[in-house]
């Protein structure tokens, strides 16, 4: 994620979405010609806002409003051309729709999309066909993220991931004096440990991804999947949109990592060094999840979904966590490289 200020007490006027009010998203989808019917649903979403919205005469659309302060106008753009360019090869994702020639508005200085409203159920992660076809559809998506790169999207990495979110929480005060030296200490063996699990995987391909590939951002009917949310996409190695779909424990990861790969290479090829990766990612995202909560914790939708954010028991949890995952980085990959 980009970086944000330093999180401060902020006035009414500072507070994320402030103003949005259901007046304002009706208003706001009138604005550009859908002319709501009164209808009007919320959705789960903390780092954006998004509305199911009831449209006269139409199906209802998913309205989705920017994060103030998160991405550039140019990074979203970017965002909707790579969902665009895998709807054109008929690879099931959902783009924001183009509404007067455009896919990113603006009202009352919010910035939205409209998309159009799919549902579905989550994949059965543990049948091996669906693995299959999720590996299929995985290697075609990023077929075409391997085609060229991101402009102004950021890269996977581990400054952006793992030394930055560690720093700001540190030196931001979120973590209790009596821990914070344990959890420097611990974070720091972390970092270690993920730099030379990069080194032993070499310089591998950086490509456009989804970024937040877990089983809640792929719908399944009985047509097959479809992937949506591609708010988190940016570059990096192509196992970051696998290693998310793996289940708990080495033998089930190893078996589950092989449907997945029988179905991906059927489109794609796979650079085996990328298993040094998996612990490596997954332990730079538990370190930039809790720089991601204290960073959005003047959003008063955060300290209600998440109370237990900054306790005493929340990073006593987060060191023994981090502890676990330098001796997993310390084990061999799920296989032979």
């Amino acid at each position: 994620m980009n970086s944000i200020p330093p999180v401060t007490a902020a006035s009414p006027s500072e507070i994320p979405f402030d103003g949005l009010t259901p007046e304002c998203v009706l208003d706001a989808l009138e604005s550009i010609g859908l002319w709501a019917d009164g209808r009007l649903l919320a959705l789960n979403s903390y780092e954006n806002r998004v509305y199911q919205v009831g449209i006269d005469g139409e199906a209802p659309v998913v309205a989705k409003f920017y994060r103030p302060g998160r991405w550039s106008d140019a990074a979203i753009l970017e965002e909707h051309a790579f969902v665009a360019e895998l709807v054109e090869l008929e690879i099931p994702a959902v783009p924001a729709r183009s509404i007067g020639g455009r896919t990113l508005h603006e009202h009352a200085g919010f910035r939205f999309s409209v998309f159009e409203r799919r549902g579905g159920r989550a994949p059965e992660l543990e049948d091996p066909d669906v693995l299959i076809w999720l590996g299929r559809f995985l290697g075609r998506i990023h077929a075409v993220g391997a085609l060229r790169p991101y402009q102004s999207r950021p890269t996977l990495d581990i400054e952006s991931f793992g030394r930055e979110p560690s720093a700001f929480v540190l030196s931001h005060e979120f973590v209790p004096p009596d821990v914070r030296a344990a959890y420097q200490t611990v974070v720091g063996l972390a970092l270690e440990a993920i730099e030379q699990a990069f080194e032993r995987a070499g310089n591998v391909r950086s490509i456009r991804l989804h970024g937040d590939c877990h089983g809640g951002n792929v719908l399944w009917t009985d047509a097959g999947p479809h992937f949506v949310d591609f708010d988190d996409s940016r570059s990096g190695p192509a196992i970051q949109d696998l290693w998310m779909l793996l289940p708990a424990g080495r033998n089930e990861q190893s078996r589950a990592l092989a449907e997945l790969l029988a179905g991906y290479e059927d489109f794609c090829e796979f650079d085996p060094r990328e298993l040094y990766l998996i612990e490596a990612l997954r332990t730079l995202r538990l370190i930039h999840y809790s720089a991601w909560l204290a960073r959005r914790w003047d959003d008063p939708a955060f300290p209600a979904a998440f109370p237990w954010f900054n306790s005493q028991r929340y990073w006593e949890d987060r060191i023994l966590e981090l502890r676990e995952q330098v001796a997993v980085l310390a084990e061999p990959p799920l296989w032979p490289v």
